[in-house]
């Protein structure tokens, strides 16, 4: 074997050994999320509790960015994958997509669209709120007078 192609399948098995590292990890967090629902008794399914942990963990810097930085791409490339068991439970539903199917795209319509509202209207509040701060901070600043 040529030393080129040892080369090769030395970094091609480092990638393979970071990515399952990276990995590893991601199913720990999301597995401890799980464990502290079921142990705190927290009405949040473990899976968003795991993915706060994450967050968390990432935000305070105990857990660089780069340490999943591999994975996380890899899983966000290919998420779409993800969905496929999702619309083939679907198809066991259909009839009772055929008979409420306008219902239930109605319902999913009206909270996305009351969501989006929702959050703009909230976030338009927040920065009017905060404009409103800054103009009283100051006012309250004594201004010097040059003489």
């Amino acid at each position: 074997m040529a030393s080129s192609d040892r080369g090769s399948v030395k970094h091609a098995l480092r990638k393979l050994l970071i990515i399952s590292a990276q990995l590893g990890g991601l199913i720990g967090i999301s597995k401890a999320g799980c464990l502290a629902t079921t142990a705190l008794h927290i009405p949040l399914p473990g899976n968003l509790v795991g993915m706060l942990l994450l967050f968390a963990l990432l935000r305070s810097g105990l857990i660089p960015q780069a340490w999943i930085a591999e994975t996380s791409s890899i899983l966000t490339r290919h998420l779409a994958f993800f969905f496929i068991p999702m619309a083939v439970g679907l198809m066991g539903y259909s009839r009772l997509l055929a008979d409420s199917g306008v219902a239930v795209i109605g319902t999913l319509l009206s909270s996305a669209a009351i969501g989006i509202c929702a959050s703009g209207f909230l976030a338009q509040a927040l920065v009017h709120w905060r404009e409103n701060m800054r103009g009283r901070e100051a006012s309250l600043t004594p201004r010097k007078e040059g003489r």
